[in-house]
């Protein structure tokens, strides 16, 4: 990260958001965020509210990385997208992908705490009927499984030809164990919050721990510092495939999300930058929604004063916010970004 503006620029222009969701997704039903204005441009510093400053000071890396900084240089203009398929019944299915037009790959979340494996077999076999035989079908468990767990459940759901399965097990060692004990099956494993959320963000590439890792230009501290993160991991793995995604930005963050998916030297999959179709409201009246082509575009989103004032949490969550901003503005300005080695 270049020069850290000072906090008073930063408070200047922070507006804190709270929009509904659709449906409940990752146990809430209002995604909060705060929304910056900077040199470049309007960015998002949204990390979940149960992540410590430590954890989250990164996220303000990106934020100001994005508005202060010009993105790298853009190899592609349009960036193919998947669905996202929340722990819905099997009924509400078609619904959830209707609202991703275009999209032939599906990402269903499994191994939530509150469902059993019957009830994520059930909604995988829905997603495949609604996507027919050539849709891709991928499963995230957010790190849901132990290894005896995770080998039992992709088992069952193996038949639904999936594409891949997204931190099925929590830590490393975990990880690289499953991926030996399905390696049968032929399906590949991917690290998210192994890396994403990682005291060694590296640390799956050299224990050839996955298959492909997912990048997440919030977590990992900007645009740029996920590219060096991802340049990296691939010296130490040679071959490692990548897919770039979101944590349920608004258009905003989305719009970081994409300049990162298009700076990525090759783009194997479809990324995980749909969500906004997941927002039953955004702060921009130009949404980075999907498009019918299934894909999104390479732009940056201009915040919208009405919805802005529309969508405003209130004072109390907003006093909360920006004492967070503050608080993650202060790390930076001592830690800095950790090199990557």
């Amino acid at each position: 990260m270049d020069a850290l503006p000072p906090l008073h620029e930063l408070l200047a222009t922070a507006r804190v958001v709270a929009l509904p969701l659709v449906t409940r997704f990752r146990g809430i039903e209002v995604r909060e965020a705060l929304l910056l204005e900077g040199p470049e441009g309007w960015t998002e510093f949204s990390p979940f509210t149960e992540y410590d400053d430590a954890e989250a000071s990164a996220w303000l890396a990106a934020a100001i990385d994005f508005g202060w900084n010009a993105p790298p240089p853009a190899l592609r203009d349009r960036i193919p997208v998947n669905a996202t398929v929340p722990a819905v019944d099997p009924d509400s299915v078609a619904a959830v992908l209707a609202r991703f037009p275009g999209c032939r790959t599906a990402k269903v979340k499994v191994a939530s705490s509150d469902q059993t494996l019957a009830q994520d077999v059930a909604r995988v076999r829905a997603v495949r009927e609604v996507l027919g035989p050539e849709g891709r079908v991928r499963l995230d468990a957010n790190g849901g499984w132990n290894v005896d767990e995770a080998e039992h459940a992709i088992h069952a759901m193996a038949e639904f030809d999936l594409e891949y399965v997204e931190q099925p097990c929590p830590t490393v060692p975990e990880l690289a164990e499953i991926r030996r004990r399905v390696k049968y099956m032929g399906v590949p494993i991917a690290a998210d919050e192994s890396v994403r959320r990682a005291a060694d963000p590296l640390a799956v590439a050299a224990a050839g721990a996955a298959d492909l890792v997912v990048v997440k230009a919030q977590p990992l501290g900007g645009i740029r510092r996920a590219l060096e993160i991802l340049a990296a991991a691939r010296a130490a793995a040679p071959g490692l495939g990548v897919n770039a995604s979101s944590a349920l930005d608004t258009s905003v963050g989305l719009a970081m999300g994409a300049h990162l998916a298009a700076a990525l030297p090759e783009l194997e999959f479809d990324c995980g930058l749909g969500t906004a179709s997941l927002l039953a409201a955004d702060v921009s009246e130009a949404p980075l929604a999907v498009e019918a082509d299934g894909a999104v575009p390479v732009r940056r989103v201009v915040a919208s004063e009405s919805l802005l004032e529309r969508y405003a949490a209130d004072a109390e969550r907003t006093a909360w916010w920006l004492a967070r901003l503050e608080r993650c503005h202060a790390v930076l300005a001592e830690t800095g970004p950790s090199p990557v080695e």
